[in-house]
C-alpha cells in the first residue's frame, strides 16, 4: 500500500520505517531530521534494530503519490494545520488514521476527512528522539486500532493485518474511544509530573507524595470520563496506570522529552482537555488544574484559565 506518515517524529520514524519493509512509505517531517534520513536513512537502535532507507520529505507540495492510507502521528497541537495540509489528497478511498495523544485530535480531522474514513489507535510503544536521523525504541508494545463508524469494518481488518505483517502487534478494538480516553487518563496522570520533576516514569512509584498524586489525579480524569459516559473504573484505572509505570520504568514520557527539546507540550489537549471537559459537567477539577500550571511554567506558555 501507499503510505504518508504525516509526522515523522519518534513514533512516526518507527511506524513509518516498519512499515516500509512491505509497503510504498513516504514520512513527512522537518527539517534536519528528514535532511539526514535522505542522505543517510534512518538509524534504529533499542528493541528494533535496523538502517532504514525510506523517503522523507519536509514539504506536502513534494509528495508524488496518491496514498492509500494517511497516518497522523504529529503532536495533537499540530492536528489541524496537518490535515488541512494534506486535505488534497484525501479521496474517497483514503484511509485516515490518527495514532496520536489526547482527546481532541478526531473532531478536528472529522472537519476535513468523512467519519467513515477515519480509523483511530493508541501505541504502548515507547521511542525517543535521538538526534536528527536516529531514534531508539526503548519499549517494546503493542497497538490498538478501531473503527469510529463500525466493528470490524473491512478497512480496518486491512490496516490491522497490515500493521501485523510489519512486525507491529496490533489488535482490533471494538470500541476505540475507550481506549482513547483510558490512555489519556493514564498519559494525564504520568506525562504532567514527570515534565515537571524531569524524571523516569519509574520515579513516580518510588516516591511515596507522588505515587499518591498518581492515584488522585487519576480518579479526577476518571470522573470526567464517567460523566462523558465512558465505562471506566477509577481502582482499575489506578491499577492500569501504575502497571505502565513499572513495564515503562526507564523512559521519560513524551512530555519530558518536549521539554528537554523545548517544544511545545500536549498537555492542552490532555489535562487541559479534562479540564474544559469536567467544567462542563460541574466538575472543578484542582489537581489537573495544577498540573497544568506547573507544565506551563516550566515551558513559559500561557496558563490555562
Amino acid at each position: 500500500m501507499k503510505i504518508l506518515i504525516v509526522g515523522a517524529g519518534a513514533i512516526g520514524s518507527l511506524f513509518g520505517a516498519l512499515l516500509s519493509q512491505k509497503n510504498e512509505v513516504v514520512l513527512l517531517g522537518r527539517s534536519p531530521h528528514v535532511d539526514i534520513i535522505q542522505r543517510n536513512g534512518l538509524q534504529i537502535s533499542g528493541k528494533t534494530t535496523m538502517h532504514c532507507n525510506i523517503t522523507a520529505l519536509d514539504s506536502v507540495q513534494k509528495i508524488s503519490f496518491v496514498p492509500d492510507v494517511i497516518l497522523l502521528t504529529v503532536k495533537s497541537y499540530d492536528t489541524e494545520t496537518a490535515i488541512k495540509e494534506v486535505h488534497h489528497l484525501i479521496h474517497n478511498d483514503t484511509i485516515v488514521i490518527s495514532l496520536q495523544n489526547g482527546l481532541d485530535n478526531i473532531e478536528t480531522i472529522e472537519r476535513i476527512a468523512k467519519k467513515s474514513q477515519i480509523l483511530a489507535g493508541v501505541t504502548t510503544h515507547g521511542v525517543t528522539f535521538l538526534k536528527p536521523g536516529e531514534i531508539i525504541h526503548t519499549g517494546s508494545g503493542r497497538a490498538l486500532l478501531g473503527d469510529l463508524t463500525c466493528t470490524n469494518s473491512q478497512r480496518l481488518v486491512m490496516i490491522v493485518k497490515m500493521f501485523n505483517e510489519a512486525g507491529i502487534v496490533t489488535q482490533a478494538s471494538n470500541d476505540i474511544i475507550r481506549e482513547l480516553w483510558v490512555k489519556a487518563i493514564i498519559n494525564s496522570s504520568i506525562n504532567p509530573i514527570t515534565a515537571f520533576f524531569q524524571c523516569k516514569n519509574g520515579y513516580l512509584l518510588h516516591n511515596i507524595i507522588l505515587e499518591k498524586i498518581v492515584e488522585q489525579v487519576c480518579e479526577e480524569s476518571t470522573s470526567v470520563a464517567l460523566k462523558e459516559g465512558i465505562q471506566v473504573i477509577a481502582t482499575e484505572m489506578i491499577r492500569r496506570t501504575k502497571e505502565v509505570i513499572r513495564e515503562t520504568a526507564d523512559n521519560y514520557s513524551s512530555m519530558v522529552q518536549s521539554i528537554q527539546q523545548r517544544k511545545k507540550t500536549e498537555i492542552d489537549s490532555i489535562n487541559g482537555r479534562l479540564i474544559i471537559l469536567g467544567k462542563n459537567h460541574g466538575l472543578k477539577m484542582p489537581l489537573n488544574k495544577i498540573l497544568v500550571d506547573l507544565v506551563c511554567s516550566v515551558t513559559n506558555t500561557n496558563i490555562l484559565h
